[in-house]
């Protein structure tokens, strides 16, 4: 049985991944932490640093702000982490990959396997079209979510910049100014609104052309599962930094 600390257990996507994880024979969430320390099925702390359970693998699905406590306690314990949340800033990620060097590290932007089928499609069709299509990137999501554009919008766009010899430039704001759109751009859109899980689109526009390629969330329930699957894949893993890719290759 692998053993999981869950962070960020009492919010939204933390309850979901507690009953998710009971149709897993192989995972029990043995403790918990988040800011409300409202126990349930199990022990929940304020901070890492108070888990007195044996832990084989961590999920955070939390705050940017509970990421330093979280690496501390893996790199402390060597326990593999698998980091689902969303919104971290540049100097996060690269506290994500200066633990990935002492302990094993699981990091995504999203944790669908759909979506992350559809970033592969999206660089195969961006080699393929080249500089003939302008790219834009149309994001939906719930008018709670609080990062915009979102990470999974940031990580389709890393994945087609990959395909180009010259990185694009993102473009967020196009009303603040007036220009024609450039070639060397990708353009990033978020709404927000009513209770939308996720929903995310590519759009390769060309010389009398259109191509999409986009990605519907019907529920939490797909990230909970792939967050599970992950914990399942780093239990016992060696240092290093592991992704989607990772699963999916093991597959």
């Amino acid at each position: 049985m692998i053993n999981i600390l869950l962070s960020g257990c009492n919010g939204k996507m933390g309850k979901t991944i507690t009953e998710c994880a009971k149709n897993f024979d192989n995972l029990s969430i043995v403790c918990g932490t988040d800011v409300n320390t409202t126990a349930g099925e199990y022990p929940v702390y304020s901070s890492p640093a108070d888990v007195k359970e044996k832990v084989d693998v961590i999920i955070d699905f939390s705050h940017p702000s509970a990421l330093t406590g979280i690496l501390d306690y893996a790199v402390r314990t060597n326990t593999p982490a698998v980091i689902c949340t969303t919104g971290l800033d540049e100097a996060q990620k690269k506290e994500i990959a200066d633990a990935s060097k002492e302990v094993a590290i699981f990091f995504s932007a999203n944790m669908s396997l759909g979506v992350n089928l559809i970033a592969e499609l999206a660089r195969k069709a961006t080699a393929v079209l080249g500089n003939q299509f302008d790219i834009e990137i149309v994001e939906a999501h719930h008018n709670q979510k609080i990062d915009a554009p979102s990470g999974t919008a940031l990580m389709l766009a890393d994945e087609i910049s990959e395909e180009f010899e010259n990185a694009p430039k993102y473009e967020f704001d196009r009303h603040s100014k007036r220009a024609k759109r450039t070639k060397n751009e990708i353009g990033l859109h978020a709404v927000r609104g009513g209770t939308i899980v996720g929903e995310h689109e590519i759009i390769f526009a060309g010389q009398d052309e259109v191509i999409k390629i986009s990605h519907s969330a019907m529920s939490k329930q797909i990230f909970a599962n792939g967050s599970l699957n992950a914990a399942s894949f780093m239990a016992g893993k060696e240092p290093g930094m592991y992704s989607m890719k990772d699963i999916v290759a093991s597959m």
